[in-house]
């Protein structure tokens, strides 16, 4: 499509949601709140890992970072999303939608490397127990964790370059409920079939080779799990694994589904986005908190002495 404008627009109009008036306060108070609440439960974990010296392990040192990348995930569209309810708060200025693409693409693949090395933790701990002070050291651990924001850093770079290098022109108006690619690939005027394709290839091998290998070390998980002789002890052993699977499942379902169909203009990629943008930060420390009984444990130890 030729472009009308051969500048770059020095601002974005994002559609937003369409719903009903009288739903609109509703919506808002609706993330509103789970913006807060997500702030909230991923910082009491923040703080209950750092107050309880119990918890100064491999494990609970990925749940912080996981929980630092949920409040940096959703705090990059949540309050953006937030503004667009009320007059011109839908209005993004060109360099505020490619940070937003960056750190968005950033923190989301950190996350995907990130569960991909909790699985590895539970595979060392429970197949490989006594070797695993040996190999999940704190050197290790802090290599581990910068390897996954480098390589969330490399991909981000990659995809944000390729977008924001194409022209813009014809339209400024995002049909979407923020900035990201294949909203914005939709707005330009030239051959986006290159980053279409290298959207697919490169988001879908991140998320396959990820799950591939988180699926991997759950085989031989439970294989071992299957292999201990007392139930209490298999109890003991799936219930530190199922929070994990459950919050891996909750996170690459939906962005295996909007990622691999960047043409589509389907409804649904909205409701989606809300999912693993809105929701699944919110979910993910209520899930490691209720499913873990150190934790459990560990709040309720907190919560006692600061009520003495």
């Amino acid at each position: 499509m030729e472009c009308l404008n051969q500048t770059q627009p020095a601002e974005f109009i994002i559609s937003g949601f369409s719903f009903p008036k009288e739903l609109k306060v509703p919506l808002l108070l609706f993330f509103l709140l789970m913006y807060i609440l997500t702030l909230c439960g991923n910082s009491l974990i923040v703080w209950v890992v750092a107050s309880d010296v119990r918890l100064h392990k491999p494990m609970y040192w990925f749940l912080c970072h996981l929980s630092f990348l949920d409040m940096g995930f959703s705090s990059v569209v949540v309050p953006r999303v937030i503004a667009g309810f009320f007059p011109g708060g839908n209005i993004i200025s060109f360099g505020e939608c490619v940070c937003q693409v960056f750190f968005f693409h950033f923190l989301g693949c950190t996350e995907s490397l990130l569960y991909t090395i909790m699985a590895y933790d539970r595979f060392i701990a429970i197949c490989k127990p006594l070797h695993y002070s040996h190999i999940m050291h704190w050197r290790a651990c802090l290599t581990l964790s910068l390897g996954a924001m480098i390589g969330g850093c490399m991909h981000s770079v990659l995809e944000t370059t390729l977008t924001f290098q194409l022209p813009y022109g014809w339209s400024n108006h995002i049909d979407y409920i923020f900035c990201d690619i294949p909203a914005l690939l939709k707005l330009a005027c030239a051959d986006t079939s290159f980053n279409e394709m290298l959207t697919i290839v490169d988001v879908g091998l991140l998320a396959t080779t990820c799950f591939i290998l988180i699926l991997t070390s759950y085989v031989y998980i439970v294989s071992a799990i299957l292999r201990i002789s007392s139930s209490e002890g298999r109890h003991r052993a799936f219930s530190t694994c199922s929070a994990h699977i459950t919050v891996v499942l909750l996170y690459y379902v939906p962005v295996v589904f909007h990622y691999l169909r960047p043409a589509s203009q389907d409804y649904m990629d909205g409701v989606v986005s809300v999912f693993y943008t809105t929701i699944t930060p919110f979910l993910n420390p209520v899930i490691y908190t209720f499913r873990n009984k150190e934790m459990v444990a560990a709040l309720s130890k907190l919560w006692i002495g600061n009520h003495k």
